[in-house]
């Protein structure tokens, strides 16, 4: 049988390395799919088009991500979803922009109407040119077969190039059509599956620049993003070379080592008492890799001289007014900075001593703050003792909500872990898929999912019945769900306590009982519910040696503060409003002690 073009676009799949595909079904992409039979991809099957896409966003941030693309031959193994038309397409989109926010490759093959019918205002018919036009770096509807190559390749090309999703729409009667190749005629482009990341280095002045700057400063810094991820080992020479202060974005935590006396943790809201000291402090800054939104939380502009590497020019100066801009990829650029220092390592002890000093201060409040007792579980005791028994391998999946201020305070990450979540876009639901697509990756290590009741409601009860359907065929069968159930989108009722000054809004902020452990055992899951008082230890010595994937539904406390490091006392004074218009006692007192530990600690 002669191939058709849905199967020719199987095998240009195959041809870049894609090694799955995850979607959902549909009359638009139905001889795609038959073609996917055919050909042998494995294809999962999600329980909406929005988990689909996220999953294939984090299996480009599990493998690409991870391992880095120059690993790779061909160039990538890319997180791909695909869809039908109309309600399909739209529900990509929220997965779509986590990959373009957090700068992650993806591709989208999304099927469409007949061409005969478009513009008739068809079932299911919507303009997907227009509504793909903001989130995708690459776009473009195939309307002839000799069409399809050059648009696969353009596509996958441009997604690892700009880091961002591209979308491919193939309607239903071309994808049914006889596969001619491009012959290089006049209009006809045949091209080739190649693609390698460019090296980039800055020039001389730039680097020689970037160098006079740090070596004429006292009191450095280093904002290290998920840019540094292959230059680990060139961001901690460097860093004791110049004895650095080393504070991280969200998605630059898996990449510096935080057992480090000189690691003051996560930036931000989220983040750590010793982060907001050093960069209240810092006199230079080197921003690697790194386009953090935090900016209330950078150095005061004009206290810090400020040097920034990234790969992509047009990220330089956009959260902070630098003075040198380096283009270049991170580890080289690193390699250089490093070999053209005038000054020799550790002239700066004093410094050293303060960012060590606010490192271990933070280090005793965050423990502090675990032993604190509450009317439900300590979420923060939870998430640190999950830190104690972390496997060496393991695979960290997050939802969105409080569960991330835990993992950033609490989870120290293995040289040999990894750990993603939908950052940027901040979108709840996430974490199940997540977790889902790290564990069909490498089915032989464990992986866990920390995730709020919000976001299994949202999406995640849905997912483990894909999870149920899978996870016989896993070598290693530890898949560890830990719901933080507290009845409350607590991140959001904190977000009202202290932005808004107001109480929090029981209406929008309730949320109903669900029995997630006992969902699971339905499922023929492991189910734990976990009440106040119960070891800790023991909890999760028992989740990671179950032969079988196993949801945690831990009852932990909604009251427990979200309270950002260093908070003014306009902000205080907001939450312990909201909480007194509550009537909420346990909430005031929780608030108290926890602002009376970090000052207690900050002042000793």
């Amino acid at each position: 049988m002669a191939l058709l073009v849905s199967d020719h676009m199987v095998s240009r799949l195959k041809d870049w390395g894609v090694s799955r595909i995850f979607g959902y079904s549909g009359d638009g992409i139905n001889t795609f799919l038959s073609a996917v039979r055919r050909g042998g991809i494995p294809f999962v099957q999600a329980r909406h088009e929005e988990a689909a896409g996220f999953m294939a966003v984090a299996h480009s941030k599990f493998s690409v991500g991870q391992f880095g693309l120059e690993a790779r031959k061909p160039a990538a193994d890319l997180g791909v979803v695909v869809s039908t038309q109309g309600p399909g397409a739209v529900h990509l989109l929220n997965a779509l922009y986590d990959a373009k926010l957090d700068s992650v490759p993806v591709l989208a093959i999304v099927g469409q109407q007949n061409r005969p019918a478009l513009g008739s205002d068809y079932q299911q018919e919507i303009d997907l040119e227009a509504l793909f036009a903001d989130v995708a770096c690459y776009r473009e509807e195939v309307a002839t077969p000799v069409q399809l190559r050059p648009v696969m390749d353009r596509a996958i090309r441009s997604a690892l190039a700009k880091s961002g999703p591209a979308v491919v729409i193939v309607p239903h009667d071309v994808q049914q059509m006889g596969m001619d190749e491009p012959d290089g005629t006049h209009a006809q482009m045949p091209t080739a599956a190649q693609w390698q990341p460019p090296r980039t280095i800055p020039s001389d002045p730039e680097i020689k620049e970037a160098a006079a700057l740090l070596d004429s400063s006292r009191r450095i810094a280093f904002l290290v993003g998920q840019g540094a991820r292959h230059a680990q080992e060139e961001v901690e020479r460097l860093a004791r070379h110049v004895d650095a202060a080393v504070v991280t974005s969200l998605l630059g935590k898996p990449y510096i080592d935080e057992s480090s006396p000189m690691s003051a943790g996560v930036m931000g809201h989220l983040g750590t008492t010793a982060s907001a000291a050093v960069l209240n402090e810092c006199d230079a800054l080197l921003i690697i890799g790194s386009n953090d939104p935090w900016t209330e939380f950078y150095p005061p502009p004009g206290q810090a001289r400020a040097v920034q590497i990234d790969i992509s020019a047009s990220r330089l100066g956009n959260r902070y007014p630098i003075e040198v801009g380096l283009a270049g990829e991170a580890a080289a650029t690193l390699r250089e900075l490093r070999a053209n220092l005038a000054g020799a390592p550790g002239h700066r002890r004093a410094w050293r001593e303060q960012v060590q000093h606010h490192v271990a201060n933070w280090h005793q409040l965050r423990r502090e703050r675990a032993a604190v007792p509450m009317n439900g579980v300590n979420p923060e005791a939870l998430v640190a003792e999950l830190s104690a028994q972390l496997p060496e391998q393991a695979q960290i999946a997050l939802d969105v909500g409080s569960c991330v201020y835990w993992y950033a305070r609490q989870l120290s990450v293995p040289p040999k872990a990894s750990a993603h979540l939908c950052s940027t876009l901040a979108s709840m639901g996430a974490g199940v898929p997540y977790g889902l697509a790290a564990k069909l990756l490498h089915p032989d290590r464990p992986a866990i999912v920390l995730a709020g009741d919000g976001g299994m409601q949202m999406s995640g009860i849905a997912e483990l019945i894909t999870v149920a359907d899978r996870w016989r065929q896993w070598e290693d069968p530890r898949f560890v769900v830990c719901v933080l159930a507290n009845k409350d989108l607590a991140e959001v009722s904190w977000e009202q306590r202290e932005t808004e000054g107001d109480p929090r809004f029981q209406q929008s902020q309730q949320l109903p009982h669900f029995s997630y452990a006992q969902y699971a055992k339905m499922l023929g899951l492991a189910g734990i519910e976990v009440q106040p008082g119960e070891d800790l230890e023991d909890l999760w010595r028992l989740a990671l040696s179950e032969r079988r994937p196993v949801v945690l539904e831990v009852h932990t406390d909604p009251n427990t503060p979200l309270l950002p490091p260093r908070a003014s006392d306009k902000q205080l004074e907001s939450m312990m409003s909201g909480l007194r218009e509550e009537d909420n006692a346990e909430g005031l007192d929780l608030l108290q002690k926890y602002v009376d530990l970090e000052r207690r600690i900050a002042g000793a």
